[in-house]
């Protein structure tokens, strides 16, 4: 018996709670090493440069808002991504200690690539269950969204 079996013997909400967890951590870090793969982004890196795509330019302290990250986390991230050229930063007018955070048209590219390799894998993953196994899915997770917000 592998060690998640032992975990999630049984079929009690805590048991099938911890059988979601691990799957959804190896859907997590099997998306993860498709787009590092296909495009050398990390999943959180990709996040970064999914919220600039969408919202333009935001200064750091709104990136890392829009993202549920601390300050300190997004700057390090940002750095590391304005190194290989994905991002740029620049001094705001008004205030040189902000800095706001745009992406480089090489980070547009670098994005397509990789969500095209996350789309695929997450397609190859959920695409192994049928219709009505996608159905029941698709209504256990909304069931599950609702409980969180309670």
């Amino acid at each position: 018996m592998s060690e998640h079996e032992a975990i999630t013997v049984g079929g009690g909400p805590e048991q099938v709670g911890l059988s979601f967890l691990t799957a959804a951590y190896g859907v997590r870090e099997e998306v993860d090493r498709s787009m590092l793969s296909a495009a050398g982004l990390s999943l959180s890196r990709t996040k970064v440069l999914q919220v600039l795509a969408a919202r333009g330019a935001l200064h750091q302290a709104q990136l890392a808002d829009a993202l549920g990250q601390a300050p300190r986390s997004v700057t390090q991230m940002v750095a590391g991504l304005e190194r290989i050229g994905l991002v740029a930063r620049a001094e705001d007018a008004d205030d040189r200690r902000r800095k706001t955070v745009s992406l480089t048209d090489q980070g547009r590219t670098t994005l397509a690539a990789a969500e095209q390799a996350g789309t695929h894998t997450l397609r190859r993953l959920f695409g192994s269950l049928d219709s009505q196994q996608l159905t029941t899915l698709r209504a256990l997770f909304a069931h599950l969204d609702a409980a969180l917000e309670r």
